[in-house]
């Protein structure tokens, strides 16, 4: 969790610097850039959610068996 915090504390520090100095950029978006990284957005979290739907059954079994070891172990210890 140090690790974590130590490591936004340098993202925000850095994009804050880059936000404060920012340096001329010679570039060119043309206006598809925007609606495209925005189709890739939703493509992932829509694929992600197929992915999820596909592997439901699986992934509750999963959870089942790991609570029920846990319930199981418990009693063995009484």
């Amino acid at each position: 969790m140090k690790c974590f915090r130590h490591l936004m504390m340098r993202v925000v520090v850095l994009t804050l610097f880059f936000l404060i100095f920012p340096q001329k950029v010679y570039a060119y978006l043309n206006p598809g850039t925007g609606s495209y990284i925005l189709q890739l957005i939703i493509a992932a979290l829509l694929g992600g959610l197929v992915a999820v739907k596909i592997f439901w059954n699986k992934i509750k079994i999963f959870f089942k068996n790991l609570f029920s070891r846990r319930e199981k172990h418990e009693k063995d210890k009484d």
